[in-house]
């Protein structure tokens, strides 16, 4: 009853028209304000709410698993585990990617899904079966109603979609998602504000001139495409020392290619790679199948990436958990 009535309150004043246009916190130069999807507008309204989604564990099956448990802030947004067992004890096949800056991608998954939007990336890890994560399949109506019966998310959901009175359903979860992970904007690192040790400073050269920069390119040290780099060759968990070498006589490439990750804050997202199976930085560099990694001075190299990280990403308080209480009146 109280819901109903903070409900018939917000109508009646008004409260959910009108909300300011949202802006986004100053950019560097050169670096515009992303495009949003044209049905999901960017608001403080959706973006608090979707904070409090992605902290939440109702989005689980069994309660068990926030999308906060994977995509852990201290982290990068990853979670410090090779790969992440799902709520039915499946493991997960992939190491989870850290979150930085995704508003400006237009590619998702490690591998091509044809994935395109944060929107659609939201369903894999709720609804996805192949590995089950948070187990969602075949529950959705569980999800609605659970939420719909929280009269703090009822009086949430109607300031961040003033047009939609019914409350929640899956698209505007993952809307809410996605427009919180959107505020997820990470140019602080050394690197960003042109501060970098001697070694970094040579490390940056070396990262250039040995290749790297190819596939990790941009603002944020992604092409976003896939590519088949040598990390899955045969015989690299034999040791450290592949990168540099051939590829083995014979060798075929596998058809499966992976995404050049982002390298923002990649020294706090390890383990590394697609498989999570390299626990340091420099053994994931030498899994590459690159010849021009041989007489790289490692030490330099690993100066650069330690110069990716922003530590104001990794404390930001509006990107951590919420308030415990209601930030609405639902009385």
């Amino acid at each position: 009853m109280a819901a109903i009535v903070g409900i018939t309150w917000l109508l009646a004043t008004g409260v959910v028209a009108g909300q300011p246009a949202w802006r986004w916190p100053h950019l560097p130069a050169g670096i515009a304000a992303p495009t949003v999807p044209v049905d999901n507008g960017m608001s403080a309204a959706k973006v608090a709410l979707g904070r409090r989604l992605f902290y939440d564990r109702a989005l689980s099956r069994d309660g068990s698993m926030a999308c906060a448990d994977c995509h852990q802030q201290s982290h990068g947004f990853s979670d410090g585990q090779p790969t992440h067992v799902g709520v039915t004890g499946d493991m997960g096949v992939r190491n989870v990617p850290g979150l930085a800056n995704l508003a400006w991608r237009s590619g998702f998954t490690w591998t091509e899904a044809g994935i395109t939007s944060l929107e659609a990336q939201a369903m894999v890890p709720m609804t996805g079966t192949k590995p089950v994560e948070m187990g969602m399949a075949g529950h959705e109506a569980q999800l609605t109603q659970r939420l719909n019966a929280d009269p703090c998310y009822r009086l949430l959901f109607l300031r961040a979609f003033p047009k939609a009175p019914d409350g929640a359903n899956y698209a505007r979860v993952t809307q809410a998602l996605g427009a919180f992970q959107r505020t997820m904007i990470s140019f602080g690192s050394p690197h960003d504000r042109g501060m970098l040790t001697p070694l970094a400073q040579k490390g940056a050269a070396q990262f250039a001139v040995a290749g790297c920069a190819t596939c990790h390119s941009g603002p944020d040290l992604t092409d976003g495409q896939v590519h088949y780099v040598g990390t899955a060759a045969l015989g690299e968990a034999d040791g450290s020392l592949y990168g540099g070498k051939p590829l083995p006589p014979g060798f075929e490439p596998p058809p499966e290619q992976f995404r050049t990750p982002s390298l923002r804050n990649v020294a706090m997202t390890g383990p590394w790679l697609h498989d999570g199976q390299s626990p340091s930085m420099d053994a994931a560099i030498r899994r590459h199948a690159a010849a021009q990694l041989a007489g790289v001075d490692m030490s330099a190299l690993l100066a650069f990436l330690d110069s990716l990280t922003d530590p104001d990403f990794l404390t930001n308080k509006d990107l951590g958990p919420p308030p415990a209480g209601c930030p609405v009146n639902v009385g």
